[in-house]
């Protein structure tokens, strides 16, 4: 009886101790946290795209239907490290409401939660939070603000047309018929004082026996005593060498005049400047006049070139700047060139304007009329600048994603300027130094643009 008081009071303990034991176990489970995988704790789920969104079971978001992501204890904890300063508080339900001090929202009842400097909730609107490894999955790779120095090349189409300084036209300055033609044909090449035509001017043989005349008479009162006489012959003979030289006789033909004492019954007329003859109106036997072009010289030794530049292309075209002249038939051939002339004015017919250049033309490859590809090249100074790849432009406004480091990325709306080369000047909006995106920033502005509407759209709802 004795024995068997004592074990029923031994199964009453064990009876009292596993209950105990299990009670809690079971109460240890319903209050605390579960385990994930990798044995961190899971402290709730929430929607990716709408933080605010939370329950204590994985599944998908009722909204959007995106899938529930964990929150570990450890990510919370290194969120709220006692070392990052508090920006403000907010309702965790209604991040639009925000507040200096910690307690309750008046609206909802509930608690508000610090928001810590550098975390995602203290970034701008429409910051993400991406994992290391969806950014090497989207392949988010990175560029640098700084300064730097660039060149802007503008190209156009250009004419190869005649230098205006150096066409020379050639005329007779007297009357008369043409007896011999040297310069025969149109393109030949002439050098300066070569022999262009013979001419007979009846004009020009009355002057030079005049000379002659008031030479002898010179001669004659040189002894005489009538000082007025011999004076008036000396003037005679300047006035009528004076007339000859304005006609275009050369100092040489005048002292042949001179030696022979004969006059010449054809005076040569000489090319003044080398070139190709680009026109011919000289023919044997020809009456010919003062205001007769007999010849149009030109030294194609330096031509110009004219560029069309479209209007957009224009304010970056300057006096004074290099240019390198191509010929699609002749690739290996290159002139450079600088821009010597700007016209004021735009064609009205194809919307360019006309930019000249100079370029000196070895060989007379560079011929008139002929088609040739112009390349400006505008070098900058040193300005703040990104790779063009970072800047997405969707027309009305220009968006930069600036890395914030842990996976943060903030849009930040930027203002361009001038492209140089694989890089665009920033004119606004960036600092030198920060970290761009530069691939990959298609996909997280798209994440970008999808949490902000989720978040209007909870906002919405909320507000309703």
């Amino acid at each position: 009886m004795r024995t068997g008081r004592v074990f029923l009071i031994l199964l009453l303990m064990a009876a009292a101790y596993l209950g105990g034991y299990g009670y809690g176990r079971w109460y240890a489970k319903g209050k605390g946290t579960a385990a994930g995988p990798s044995g961190r704790r899971i402290l709730y789920y929430h929607d990716p795209m709408h933080p605010a969104y939370r329950s204590d079971k994985p599944g998908f978001a009722p909204d959007c239907g995106m899938r529930l992501e964990p929150v570990y204890a450890e990510e919370i904890s290194a969120t709220a490290a006692p070392e990052r300063r508090i920006l403000h508080y907010r309702d965790p339900e209604n991040p639009g409401y925000t507040s200096d001090k910690p307690g309750l929202n008046p609206e909802t009842g509930n608690t508000l939660e610090p928001v810590y400097e550098g975390t995602l909730a203290a970034l701008p609107a429409g910051a993400v939070q991406i994992s290391p490894e969806k950014q090497q999955l989207i392949g988010v790779r990175y560029g640098t603000v700084e300064f730097a120095t660039g060149s802007r090349s503008v190209r156009a189409v250009g004419k190869v047309v005649l230098d205006e300084t150096r066409i020379v036209r050639v005329n007779s300055r007297v009357e008369g018929w043409i007896d011999k033609v040297f310069l025969n044909f149109t393109g030949q090449r002439v050098e300066k004082d070569q022999p262009l035509l013979t001419l007979y001017s009846p004009e020009m043989l009355a002057t030079q026996q005049e000379f002659l005349l008031a030479l002898r008479s010179k001669d004659l009162m040189k002894h005489s005593t009538m000082a007025d006489a011999a004076a008036y012959g000396e003037s005679l003979a300047q006035a009528a060498r004076k007339r000859m030289e304005l006609w275009g006789l050369s100092e040489a033909q005048i002292e042949e005049i001179i030696r022979t004492r004969e006059p010449l019954k054809t005076i040569t007329l000489y090319s003044p400047s080398s070139g190709h003859a680009a026109t011919r109106n000289a023919f044997p036997n020809q009456r010919i006049l003062p205001d007769t072009e007999l010849y149009t010289l030109v030294d194609l030794s330096r031509v110009w070139v004219v560029a069309d530049v479209f209007e957009h292309d224009a304010p970056w075209v300057r006096l004074g700047q290099p240019a390198t002249v191509t010929l699609p038939y002749y690739l290996d051939k290159a002139y450079r060139g600088r821009v010597s002339y700007i016209l004021p004015q735009v064609d009205p017919a194809t919307r360019t304007l006309k930019v000249r250049l100079e370029l000196d033309n070895p060989g007379y490859l560079l011929k008139p009329e002929m088609f040739v590809d112009v390349d400006f090249r505008l070098e900058s100074t040193a300005r703040l600048s990104v790779p063009v790849e970072a800047v997405l432009d969707s027309g009305r406004r220009k968006t930069v994603f600036v890395d914030r480091g842990e996976g943060r990325f903030e849009p930040r709306e930027v203002e361009t300027g001038e492209r140089m080369g694989a890089r665009v000047e920033i004119l606004k909006g960036l600092q030198p130094g920060e970290r761009v995106v530069t691939s990959g920033n298609f996909l997280i502005d798209s994440e970008s643009q999808l949490k902000a509407a989720a978040a209007g759209m909870t906002h919405q709802h909320q507000g309703k």
